[in-house]
């Protein structure tokens, strides 16, 4: 009996192949053993399923979203290869609830399926759908952590959102640049996160001491000779470079546009990683000395640089750095030794596109107009040289 159980599945596995089914179905067929484990097998079916398990499509689909990450696999772990902006047309190939199978300039990409719609994205809207959408400027969209993103549930502090802008005209480069105006988080001093994805402790001291495993999530950031904090001042940079860096023709992804945004460094980092093409937060260092502008680099030790996913990012983390000195430097701008200092921080901990924390000077350098004007063309320039152009 067994034997020809056996031998009619497999005929009708093989009938079925040959029939060229397009849909993947579940075919319950019952036998004196099937019967006494179907029910098992069914959970175990749910628990195991493939993300890639997809049903064949031939249509045209939009993109509902601000800009969509298209990856090279199913999955938060796939490479992002290229972002596609609202109201673009692809050809869906493979679909199923979480993914879908997608055509993009001749690759085979994955994109989210709940941001895809058969329906192009209207052109005219309501009144009200008009002001929901601008809100206070064109182009201005606001991004919450979405949950679903890798190292999210490292997150404590995650409420607040972060603002996209897009460039206009035709000199947009369709790159994504992500301003981390530091600090400006309430409460943020009274809450600790995990400093590695693995829980592995902290290799250099900080603001929080080497051999931690959890920092403060955001801290409250230093205070200026003249009694101006350094969230007052890393905002206000952070809007003068956001305008020099739409005027070059870059997408911009704003952090922080007030006072208080309750995202902790997790968080931030987490939306940058898939919305932006690079991660810049601006500080200003603790010291007192003038000693100019660097960027914190990846520790040299072999244990932090072997961890994921820093392993795969820390040297464009250092071209990005690289390039924002120079920038820096070029404008005439006051550089520290090499123009880098080590640092174990929880945003390159768990960075997964080009990012650096640069520090612009120190309690005493000049923060007024004119000195935010020229940091912010070192920067922009800096930006111009990462991406090549």
């Amino acid at each position: 009996m067994k034997k020809t159980w056996k031998i009619f599945a497999l005929a009708a596995t093989v009938i079925l192949m040959t029939a060229g089914c397009h849909k993947y179905e579940k075919i319950e067929l019952e036998s004196p053993e099937a019967s006494q484990v179907s029910a098992k097998t069914a959970d175990r079916t749910k628990e195991t399923a493939p993300e890639f398990l997809m049903e064949p499509r031939n249509e045209i689909v939009y993109v509902y979203a601000t800009s969509l990450n298209l990856r090279t696999k199913p999955g938060m772990d796939g490479d992002i290869s290229v972002r596609a902006g609202r109201g673009t047309a692809l050809k869906r190939l493979a679909y199923n609830e979480t993914w879908s199978q997608v055509e993009y300039e001749g690759k085979h990409l994955f994109a989210s399926s709940q941001y895809l719609k058969a329906d192009p994205v209207p052109v005219e809207t309501t009144a009200a759908e008009t002001l929901s959408e601008q809100q206070t400027l064109e182009g201005r969209q606001e991004i919450s952590l979405n949950p679903d993103w890798k190292y999210a549930g490292f997150s404590k502090i995650n409420s607040g959102k972060a603002v996209f802008y897009s460039a206009e005209g035709e000199n947009r480069k369709n790159k994504v640049v992500c301003i981390n105006a530091g600090h400006g988080t309430k409460g943020g001093s009274k809450v600790k996160t995990q400093c590695h994805p693995d829980g592995t402790p902290k290799v250099t001291g900080g603001t929080t001491s080497a051999g931690a495993t959890s920092a403060v999530a955001v801290s409250g950031g230093m205070e200026f000779a003249d009694g101006t904090s350094e969230a007052k001042v890393t905002l206000a940079m952070a809007k003068v470079l956001k305008n020099k860096l739409l005027a070059k023709g870059y997408d911009v992804l704003m952090i922080r546009e007030n006072d208080d945004v309750q995202l902790d460094n997790i968080a931030r980092t987490v939306i940058a990683n898939n919305q932006a093409d690079c991660h810049i937060a601006l500080h200003w260092d603790s010291t007192s000395k003038d000693k100019g502008a660097f960027y914190m680099s990846v520790p040299k030790d072999s244990a932090y640089r072997s961890m994921e996913p820093v392993a795969s990012h820390w040297q464009e983390h250092h071209r990005l750095g690289d390039s924002l000195v120079a920038g820096l430097r070029n404008v005439g701008v006051k550089i520290f030794s090499d123009g880098t200092m080590a640092m174990d921080l929880t945003q390159t901990s768990y960075s997964t596109v080009p990012s650096v924390d640069i520090e612009l000077g120190d309690k005493i350098s000049d923060h007024s107009s004119a000195a935010l004007e020229r940091l912010g063309d070192g920067l922009a320039a800096g930006v111009d040289t990462f991406f090549g152009n």
